[in-house]
């Protein structure tokens, strides 16, 4: 069975994967489920705000969402990862450079590195999977989203300029 929001037509599924999507979808999902490791035991047991452990944990909840879209290589989950991580990196870099603790200085720094290994491995996906699928297939996709949408995805085709 196919994935409906892998960018590859039938025709091209049968391709070999370039070596740079499985690369960068291990590196995207490995930095992902270190980030909310290091959240968790950041607030529960190693330097949380209060002894025992504080509600800031709670902030990990948004990081597992992306978690099963990664796993099924959702280009779309590629996407917005790469924009909800910029949350974590700023909270990293103000505990980074507020916090009296210098454990939890030094968890805030490990944290912005991982949101920036996070962005970096994200976007490479993005960009090799789009090489890989071509123009054509990104055209196909767009069609299927508009007529899922019900709207025509381009019903008056771009004129040519002599």
């Amino acid at each position: 069975m196919t994935d409906p929001h892998s960018l590859s037509s039938p025709a091209t599924a049968m391709a070999p994967v370039p070596a740079g999507v499985a690369r960068s979808r291990q590196l995207a999902v490995g930095s992902l489920v270190a980030l909310i490791a290091l959240c968790l035991a950041w607030e529960l047991w190693l330097a949380p705000l209060r002894p025992g452990g504080s509600w800031l944990v709670l902030k990990v909840l948004p990081l597992t969402l992306p978690l099963a879209g990664l796993l099924k290589n959702r280009m779309y989950t590629y996407r917005w990862l790469s924009l909800l991580v910029w949350l974590y990196a700023a909270e990293g870099a103000v505990r980074l450079t507020s916090d009296q603790n210098p454990l939890s200085a030094l968890l805030a720094g490990i944290e912005l590195l991982l949101c920036v290994v996070l962005f970096v491995a994200c976007t490479w996906h993005i960009r090799t999977r789009l090489r890989a699928a071509g123009k054509e297939a990104i055209a196909a996709d767009a069609a299927r989203r508009a007529a899922e949408a019900g709207f025509a995805a381009d019903p008056v085709p771009p004129s040519r300029k002599p």
